[in-house]
């Protein structure tokens, strides 16, 4: 079985959750949208981006006819799951904060969390905490830059250190002589910078990316298993809801997941 699967963003940080896919599944026919257009959703209000979103999908479904939906982004996610499954009859694969893994792995149980503004405030995600970090402390950290950060970098620009450390620092404290010793990285942009992170952080952490874990989930949804590395990769188009034309350096980094850049979705 060969299966269609459509990896759907708000930008190309859904490329961190699809490369781990392309390791496990080469032969998949992969459609990779990206709503730059509406990008960042982190700034949006709850209900109208539910409303684009499952306006955009019902559209997508239609032209791609995926035998499953990967939605790579946790501030989607954590939003439009519900609806989503109660109107179109093909498995959602989803992507939420890896608060579980990360309080089982924390030794000073002082967790945090960067994410967008949206997925900090999801009662989605304080569940999660309340679910299975009880025993931990978790900052919440919603940063409305670093998704449009790791965009500027993943497209090449220049990005100073100062910008990044910014950003990440809110989400290292310490609690009672404990330190932050695990981060969870909430959003699908986050991995892509993840030396950067690595090299501006006030002291090393444990940072936790989902994407290995969305990728076995795929596999489990669809009843395949992992094929032997080495094995072909099937080309696949990405595509830009603005038409922009996709970015050099961008198309260099579709280009190592088997994806060419087409046009708009």
């Amino acid at each position: 079985m060969t299966a269609r699967l459509l990896v759907f963003d708000s930008g190309i940080g859904g490329l961190s959750v699809l490369r781990e896919i392309r390791r496990k599944l080469p032969s998949a026919e992969i459609a990779y949208v990206a709503d730059d257009a509406a990008f960042p959703y982190g700034d949006w209000d709850a209900a109208p981006l539910s409303e684009h979103i499952v306006a955009l999908m019902g559209r997508l479904i239609e032209r791609f006819r995926p035998d499953a939906v990967v939605i790579a982004c946790n501030t989607a996610s954590t939003l439009v799951l519900p609806p989503l499954r109660a109107l179109h009859p093909i498995p959602f694969i989803g992507t939420v904060p890896a608060i579980k893994p990360a309080a089982e792995r924390s030794k000073s149980h002082v967790v945090g969390v960067l994410a967008t503004p949206g997925t900090m405030k999801r009662d989605y995600t304080r569940e999660l905490i309340r679910s299975f970090a009880t025993d931990c402390h978790v900052r919440l950290v919603g940063s409305s830059e670093l998704a449009p950060l790791a965009e500027a970098v993943m497209r090449g620009d220049a990005v100073d250190d100062g910008a990044i450390r910014a950003e990440i620092e809110p989400a290292f404290i310490e609690v009672e002589g404990r330190r932050t010793d695990t981060i969870v990285l909430a959003c699908t942009h986050y991995p892509f910078l993840i030396d950067r992170l690595e090299a501006v952080a006030p002291w090393p952490v444990g940072w936790i990316d989902p994407a290995e874990a969305i990728a076995r989930r795929v596999l489990s949804v669809l009843s395949l298993t992992a094929e032997p590395a080495g094995s072909p990769m099937v080309e696949g188009q990405a595509f830009l809801t603005s038409g922009k034309p996709w970015a050099p350096a961008q198309l260099r980094l579709l280009a190592q997941f088997g994806l060419s850049g087409s046009v708009r979705a």
